[in-house]
Protein backbone atom coordinates (compact mmCIF):
# COMPACT_ATOMS: atom_id res chain seq x y z
CA UNK A 1 0.00 0.00 0.00
CA UNK A 2 2.64 2.48 -1.01
CA UNK A 3 0.17 4.46 -3.12
CA UNK A 4 -1.47 7.58 -1.69
CA UNK A 5 -4.81 5.75 -1.70
CA UNK A 6 -3.34 2.81 0.21
CA UNK A 7 -1.77 5.08 2.79
CA UNK A 8 -5.12 6.83 3.26
CA UNK A 9 -6.97 3.54 3.79
CA UNK A 10 -4.35 2.33 6.25
CA UNK A 11 -4.71 5.52 8.27
CA UNK A 12 -8.51 5.26 8.20
CA UNK A 13 -8.71 1.67 9.53
CA UNK A 14 -5.75 1.78 11.85
CA UNK A 15 -6.83 0.22 15.25
CA UNK A 16 -6.00 1.99 18.41
CA UNK A 17 -5.07 0.23 21.66
CA UNK A 18 -8.11 0.08 23.93
CA UNK A 19 -8.02 2.22 27.05
CA UNK A 20 -7.57 0.23 30.30
CA UNK A 21 -10.83 -0.68 32.02
CA UNK A 22 -11.54 0.94 35.34
CA UNK A 23 -13.61 -0.78 38.02
CA UNK A 24 -17.16 0.47 38.06
CA UNK A 25 -17.99 2.74 40.97
CA UNK A 26 -20.37 1.15 43.45
CA UNK A 27 -23.24 3.03 45.02
CA UNK A 28 -22.70 4.21 48.61
CA UNK A 29 -23.89 1.69 51.18
CA UNK A 30 -23.17 -1.28 48.91
CA UNK A 31 -21.20 -4.07 50.57
CA UNK A 32 -17.71 -3.79 49.09
CA UNK A 33 -15.41 -5.86 51.25
CA UNK A 34 -16.39 -9.45 50.60
CA UNK A 35 -14.10 -10.77 53.36
CA UNK A 36 -15.10 -13.77 55.45
CA UNK A 37 -18.83 -13.06 55.26
CA UNK A 38 -19.02 -11.84 51.65
CA UNK A 39 -19.96 -8.26 52.52
CA UNK A 40 -20.55 -8.19 56.24
CA UNK A 41 -17.76 -5.74 57.00
CA UNK A 42 -19.63 -2.87 55.34
CA UNK A 43 -22.65 -3.28 57.61
CA UNK A 44 -23.06 -0.61 60.26
CA UNK A 45 -25.45 -1.24 63.13
CA UNK A 46 -28.17 1.25 63.96
CA UNK A 47 -26.73 3.87 66.29
CA UNK A 48 -23.13 3.30 65.19
CA UNK A 49 -21.26 6.13 63.47
CA UNK A 50 -19.12 5.91 60.36
CA UNK A 51 -16.82 8.53 58.84
CA UNK A 52 -16.96 6.88 55.43
CA UNK A 53 -18.59 9.17 52.85
CA UNK A 54 -21.93 7.93 51.65
CA UNK A 55 -22.38 5.40 54.48
CA UNK A 56 -24.09 5.91 57.82
CA UNK A 57 -25.44 9.31 58.83
CA UNK A 58 -25.35 12.57 56.89
CA UNK A 59 -26.79 13.67 53.61
CA UNK A 60 -24.29 11.59 51.65
CA UNK A 61 -25.59 8.33 53.15
CA UNK A 62 -28.84 8.11 51.24
CA UNK A 63 -28.05 6.79 47.79
CA UNK A 64 -30.89 7.12 45.33
CA UNK A 65 -31.26 5.71 41.85
CA UNK A 66 -31.27 8.16 38.97
CA UNK A 67 -34.74 9.28 37.85
CA UNK A 68 -36.39 7.08 35.29
CA UNK A 69 -36.82 8.32 31.73
CA UNK A 70 -34.32 9.51 29.17
CA UNK A 71 -31.43 11.59 30.44
CA UNK A 72 -29.52 14.40 28.78
CA UNK A 73 -27.66 11.92 26.56
CA UNK A 74 -30.80 10.10 25.56
CA UNK A 75 -30.11 6.95 27.64
CA UNK A 76 -33.29 4.82 27.75
CA UNK A 77 -35.10 3.75 30.96
CA UNK A 78 -33.10 1.44 33.20
CA UNK A 79 -34.88 -1.83 34.05
CA UNK A 80 -33.95 -1.61 37.75
CA UNK A 81 -34.65 1.48 39.81
CA UNK A 82 -31.91 0.42 42.23
CA UNK A 83 -29.12 -2.12 42.15
CA UNK A 84 -28.22 -1.67 45.81
CA UNK A 85 -29.53 -3.40 48.94
CA UNK A 86 -32.39 -0.91 49.28
CA UNK A 87 -34.23 -2.49 46.36
CA UNK A 88 -33.55 -5.97 47.70
CA UNK A 89 -35.00 -5.10 51.10
CA UNK A 90 -38.14 -3.74 49.49
CA UNK A 91 -38.58 -6.89 47.44
CA UNK A 92 -38.25 -9.07 50.54
CA UNK A 93 -40.87 -7.00 52.37
CA UNK A 94 -43.24 -7.31 49.43
CA UNK A 95 -42.67 -11.06 49.33
CA UNK A 96 -43.46 -11.35 53.04
CA UNK A 97 -46.61 -9.22 52.91
CA UNK A 98 -48.00 -10.53 49.62
CA UNK A 99 -47.11 -14.22 49.86
CA UNK A 100 -46.78 -14.76 53.60
CA UNK A 101 -43.89 -15.90 55.80
CA UNK A 102 -43.93 -19.45 54.42
CA UNK A 103 -42.66 -18.04 51.12
CA UNK A 104 -39.41 -16.96 52.78
CA UNK A 105 -36.45 -19.26 53.30
CA UNK A 106 -34.92 -19.42 56.77
CA UNK A 107 -31.96 -17.28 55.74
CA UNK A 108 -34.36 -14.67 54.33
CA UNK A 109 -36.24 -14.48 57.63
CA UNK A 110 -32.95 -13.99 59.45
CA UNK A 111 -31.81 -11.51 56.83
CA UNK A 112 -34.95 -9.41 57.37
CA UNK A 113 -34.58 -9.64 61.14
CA UNK A 114 -31.10 -8.17 60.83
CA UNK A 115 -32.59 -5.18 58.95
CA UNK A 116 -33.62 -3.80 62.36
CA UNK A 117 -30.00 -3.67 63.51
CA UNK A 118 -28.32 -2.61 60.28
CA UNK A 119 -29.53 0.57 58.64
CA UNK A 120 -27.87 -0.26 55.33
CA UNK A 121 -25.84 -2.91 53.65
CA UNK A 122 -26.36 -6.47 52.50
CA UNK A 123 -27.35 -8.68 55.45
CA UNK A 124 -27.77 -11.86 53.39
CA UNK A 125 -24.13 -13.03 53.76
CA UNK A 126 -24.27 -12.55 57.53
CA UNK A 127 -27.59 -14.42 57.78
CA UNK A 128 -26.22 -17.38 55.83
CA UNK A 129 -22.98 -17.46 57.81
CA UNK A 130 -24.92 -17.51 61.11
CA UNK A 131 -27.04 -20.47 59.97
CA UNK A 132 -23.88 -22.25 58.81
CA UNK A 133 -22.28 -21.72 62.20
CA UNK A 134 -25.20 -22.59 64.50
CA UNK A 135 -27.02 -25.10 62.27
CA UNK A 136 -30.47 -23.59 61.74
CA UNK A 137 -32.59 -20.46 62.07
CA UNK A 138 -34.00 -21.70 65.39
CA UNK A 139 -30.52 -22.51 66.68
CA UNK A 140 -29.36 -18.97 65.89
CA UNK A 141 -32.20 -17.52 67.98
CA UNK A 142 -31.55 -19.97 70.82
CA UNK A 143 -27.77 -19.54 70.84
CA UNK A 144 -26.32 -18.22 74.12
CA UNK A 145 -25.98 -14.46 74.19
CA UNK A 146 -22.26 -14.64 74.91
CA UNK A 147 -21.66 -16.79 71.81
CA UNK A 148 -23.65 -14.41 69.63
CA UNK A 149 -21.76 -11.39 70.96
CA UNK A 150 -18.49 -13.14 70.16
CA UNK A 151 -19.57 -13.84 66.57
CA UNK A 152 -17.91 -11.70 63.94
CA UNK A 153 -20.41 -9.37 62.30
CA UNK A 154 -22.80 -9.13 65.27
CA UNK A 155 -23.05 -6.44 67.93
CA UNK A 156 -25.34 -5.28 70.71
CA UNK A 157 -28.17 -4.16 68.41
CA UNK A 158 -28.25 -7.31 66.29
CA UNK A 159 -27.96 -9.67 69.29
CA UNK A 160 -30.74 -7.75 71.06
CA UNK A 161 -32.95 -8.15 67.98
CA UNK A 162 -32.33 -11.92 67.89
CA UNK A 163 -33.06 -12.35 71.59
CA UNK A 164 -36.18 -10.20 71.37
CA UNK A 165 -37.62 -12.45 68.67
CA UNK A 166 -36.76 -15.54 70.70
CA UNK A 167 -38.48 -14.12 73.78
CA UNK A 168 -41.57 -13.18 71.76
CA UNK A 169 -41.78 -16.67 70.27
CA UNK A 170 -41.50 -18.31 73.70
CA UNK A 171 -44.16 -16.07 75.24
CA UNK A 172 -46.53 -16.79 72.37
CA UNK A 173 -45.97 -20.54 72.69
CA UNK A 174 -46.41 -20.37 76.46
CA UNK A 175 -49.63 -18.36 76.15
CA UNK A 176 -51.06 -20.83 73.65
CA UNK A 177 -50.15 -23.75 75.91
CA UNK A 178 -51.80 -22.10 78.93
CA UNK A 179 -55.11 -21.34 77.21
CA UNK A 180 -56.52 -24.73 78.20
CA UNK A 181 -55.79 -27.28 80.95
CA UNK A 182 -52.32 -28.56 80.14
CA UNK A 183 -53.32 -32.21 80.22
CA UNK A 184 -55.76 -31.48 77.36
CA UNK A 185 -53.25 -29.35 75.46
CA UNK A 186 -50.30 -31.71 75.22
CA UNK A 187 -49.10 -30.87 71.71
CA UNK A 188 -48.85 -27.15 72.47
CA UNK A 189 -47.12 -27.88 75.74
CA UNK A 190 -44.47 -29.97 74.01
CA UNK A 191 -44.02 -27.32 71.33
CA UNK A 192 -43.39 -24.73 74.03
CA UNK A 193 -40.97 -26.92 75.99
CA UNK A 194 -39.03 -27.84 72.86
CA UNK A 195 -38.66 -24.16 72.01
CA UNK A 196 -37.69 -23.26 75.56
CA UNK A 197 -35.07 -25.84 76.53
CA UNK A 198 -34.38 -28.43 73.81
CA UNK A 199 -31.30 -26.52 72.57
CA UNK A 200 -29.87 -25.66 75.98
CA UNK A 201 -26.26 -26.80 76.32
CA UNK A 202 -26.54 -27.60 80.03
CA UNK A 203 -29.22 -29.45 81.93
CA UNK A 204 -32.08 -27.30 83.17
CA UNK A 205 -34.78 -28.48 85.56
CA UNK A 206 -38.15 -26.75 85.26
CA UNK A 207 -41.45 -27.20 87.06
CA UNK A 208 -44.91 -26.43 85.74
CA UNK A 209 -47.15 -25.57 88.71
CA UNK A 210 -50.85 -26.27 88.11
CA UNK A 211 -54.08 -25.38 89.92
CA UNK A 212 -56.93 -27.74 90.76
CA UNK A 213 -58.18 -27.53 87.15
CA UNK A 214 -54.72 -28.30 85.77
CA UNK A 215 -54.27 -24.78 84.46
CA UNK A 216 -50.78 -23.32 84.48
CA UNK A 217 -49.99 -21.11 87.47
CA UNK A 218 -46.25 -20.74 86.85
CA UNK A 219 -43.39 -22.19 84.87
CA UNK A 220 -40.15 -21.84 86.79
CA UNK A 221 -36.59 -22.96 86.25
CA UNK A 222 -35.48 -24.48 89.53
CA UNK A 223 -31.88 -25.24 88.74
CA UNK A 224 -29.21 -25.41 86.05
CA UNK A 225 -26.38 -27.89 86.17
CA UNK A 226 -23.76 -29.38 83.90
CA UNK A 227 -24.12 -31.14 80.57
CA UNK A 228 -25.40 -34.28 82.27
CA UNK A 229 -26.50 -33.44 85.81
CA UNK A 230 -28.73 -30.97 87.63
CA UNK A 231 -29.07 -30.99 91.44
CA UNK A 232 -32.73 -31.03 92.50
CA UNK A 233 -34.02 -30.98 96.09
CA UNK A 234 -37.53 -32.46 96.50
CA UNK A 235 -38.12 -30.45 99.70
CA UNK A 236 -37.61 -27.17 97.81
CA UNK A 237 -39.87 -28.28 94.97
CA UNK A 238 -42.81 -29.03 97.27
CA UNK A 239 -42.21 -25.87 99.33
CA UNK A 240 -42.50 -23.77 96.19
CA UNK A 241 -45.68 -25.60 95.18
CA UNK A 242 -47.25 -24.73 98.55
CA UNK A 243 -46.16 -21.09 98.19
CA UNK A 244 -48.00 -20.90 94.84
CA UNK A 245 -51.04 -22.87 96.12
CA UNK A 246 -50.43 -25.42 93.38
CA UNK A 247 -52.14 -28.78 93.61
CA UNK A 248 -50.25 -30.54 90.83
CA UNK A 249 -46.86 -30.52 89.09
CA UNK A 250 -45.30 -31.48 85.80
CA UNK A 251 -41.56 -31.94 86.09
CA UNK A 252 -39.43 -31.11 83.06
CA UNK A 253 -35.75 -31.26 82.26
CA UNK A 254 -33.62 -31.44 79.14
CA UNK A 255 -30.82 -33.70 78.00
CA UNK A 256 -28.27 -31.66 76.00
CA UNK A 257 -27.10 -34.90 74.33
CA UNK A 258 -30.48 -35.06 72.56
CA UNK A 259 -31.22 -38.55 73.94
CA UNK A 260 -34.26 -38.36 76.29
CA UNK A 261 -33.61 -41.75 77.91
CA UNK A 262 -33.85 -41.25 81.70
CA UNK A 263 -30.91 -42.03 83.94
CA UNK A 264 -31.21 -43.94 87.20
CA UNK A 265 -30.84 -40.68 89.13
CA UNK A 266 -33.69 -39.16 87.05
CA UNK A 267 -36.00 -41.98 88.11
CA UNK A 268 -34.95 -41.86 91.78
CA UNK A 269 -35.35 -38.08 91.99
CA UNK A 270 -38.84 -38.29 90.44
CA UNK A 271 -39.94 -40.87 93.00
CA UNK A 272 -38.64 -38.72 95.87
CA UNK A 273 -40.61 -35.69 94.67
CA UNK A 274 -43.71 -37.84 94.20
CA UNK A 275 -43.51 -39.22 97.74
CA UNK A 276 -42.91 -35.75 99.21
CA UNK A 277 -45.87 -34.39 97.28
CA UNK A 278 -48.23 -37.09 98.53
CA UNK A 279 -47.72 -35.84 102.09
CA UNK A 280 -49.08 -32.41 101.15
CA UNK A 281 -51.62 -33.54 98.52
CA UNK A 282 -49.54 -32.26 95.60
CA UNK A 283 -49.82 -34.59 92.61
CA UNK A 284 -46.94 -35.19 90.19
CA UNK A 285 -48.71 -35.70 86.86
CA UNK A 286 -45.63 -36.45 84.80
CA UNK A 287 -41.93 -35.95 84.29
CA UNK A 288 -40.90 -34.98 80.76
CA UNK A 289 -37.37 -35.27 79.42
CA UNK A 290 -36.78 -33.08 76.38
CA UNK A 291 -34.11 -33.93 73.82
CA UNK A 292 -33.42 -32.17 70.55
CA UNK A 293 -36.63 -32.90 68.68
CA UNK A 294 -37.45 -35.88 70.94
CA UNK A 295 -39.11 -36.32 74.31
CA UNK A 296 -39.96 -38.98 76.87
CA UNK A 297 -42.91 -39.11 79.27
CA UNK A 298 -42.44 -40.98 82.54
CA UNK A 299 -46.17 -41.61 82.72
CA UNK A 300 -46.42 -43.08 79.23
CA UNK A 301 -43.35 -45.23 79.86
CA UNK A 302 -44.85 -46.58 83.08
CA UNK A 303 -42.13 -44.97 85.23
CA UNK A 304 -44.56 -42.89 87.30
Amino acid sequence: MGTPRGMWLEKLFRRRSPAPLRPAARPPGFAEDLGAFGGVHDLVEEGARSTRPGFGGGSGGNWRAAPRGRGAEGIPDRPFASTGPQGHRGRLREKLLERGPDALADYELLEMLLFFAFKKGDTKPLAKSLINRFGSFAAVLAAPQAELMATRGLGEHSVAALKLVQAAALRLAKAEAAEMPLLNNWDRLLAYLNAAISREKVEQFRILFLDSKNRLIADEAQAKGTVNHTPVYPREVIRRALDLHATALILVHNHPSGDPTPSRSDVEMTMEIRRAGEIFSVVVHDHLIIGNGRHLSFKREGLL
